[in-house]
């Protein structure tokens, strides 16, 4: 949607109470008004102001606003050039379920619910956080992924605004290889399939925080990241049979073509086109 005075695009999880926004506002005022999960915004470009706890804070590119739950606040432009921001909301039962499957994790450590003492911030291990996530929402992305970038959004909250935070494993070297190589062992064989981190952790016998940890140490990417591979191997296959890059795209199990082709560039550094053309010329000329 956009107006004479911006603009703004809205995304929602269908499976849970996670939320997304982009916008651009010049002259929008937002009244005062309270969400009843976690609020976070990154502010790109501009500058905006805000009163919240009998206090007015402004928030400047590169920082983020941290909203607590039930935390009333306002909202307008305090720069010419309005202000453009990303923001997620986080429903407290999701932050409650990451952070006790955290614990879980860690030896059943109970883990505070985040609270932040200060509504704006400078962090960027919490604003990389959250903007992965916050782009696992507004871009095509298979299940496994927003898992995983949510439940890191939602530690980095913990370590920031939570007096405890989870901390170590409690997994054995042997049973960190063990469960890895039952995660993938399943990713091998339903690579396609959307997956959850729930599906994983039943394979590896262990909870999600801990999968996720046992993966990406044993074999250097998360488990997401392992799935796109075998995804785009599979389709480079299928390319490489002549099969147009749509069908070969929802073969591999992609959301779409046009993220099937993002991702294929990305790796390979051509097109999914740009590979099927080639290869079938090739076979033309040897024969």
């Amino acid at each position: 949607m956009a107006s004479g005075s911006g603009w703004v695009r809205y995304w929602r999880d269908p499976t849970r109470p996670v939320e997304a926004m982009h916008a651009h506002f010049f002259d929008h005022v937002y009244a005062p008004h309270a969400h009843d999960g976690y609020s976070f915004g990154i502010t790109d470009l501009g500058a905006q102001r805000f009163r919240c706890r009998g206090a007015h804070h402004t928030s400047g590119a590169g920082m983020v606003m941290a909203f607590n739950p039930d935390e009333v606040h306002d909202g307008h432009a305090a720069a010419e050039a309005g202000y453009r921001y990303r923001i997620v909301h986080i429903g407290a039962s999701v932050v409650s379920d990451v952070l006790a499957d955290a614990a879980d994790a860690c030896g059943g450590r109970a883990v505070a619910p985040p609270f932040f003492v200060r509504p704006v911030l400078t962090d960027p291990v919490l604003t990389h956080a959250l903007a992965r996530l916050h782009a696992s929402l507004v871009l095509p992305a298979g299940e496994l992924a927003r898992e995983e970038r949510l439940a890191s959004a939602v530690l980095a909250m913990a370590a920031r605004g939570a007096t405890r935070a989870p901390r170590g494993r409690t997994l054995t070297d042997g049973g960190r290889r063990h469960a890895a190589r039952r995660a993938r062992a399943l990713l091998d064989e339903a690579f396609a399939e959307p997956l959850s981190a729930g599906d994983l952790a039943e394979a590896a016998g262990c909870s999600r925080y801990a999968v996720y940890r046992a993966f990406r140490a044993e074999f250097g990417m998360p488990p997401s990241d392992y799935q796109r591979l075998l995804r785009l191997r599979r389709a480079r296959d299928l390319l490489a049979g002549g099969v147009p890059p749509a069908d070969a795209a929802e073969s591999a199990g992609f959301a779409d073509q046009a993220h099937f082709g993002r991702w294929f560039k990305r790796a390979y550094g051509i097109t999914p086109g740009v590979y099927r053309r080639a290869v079938l010329r090739g076979a033309a000329a040897g024969r």
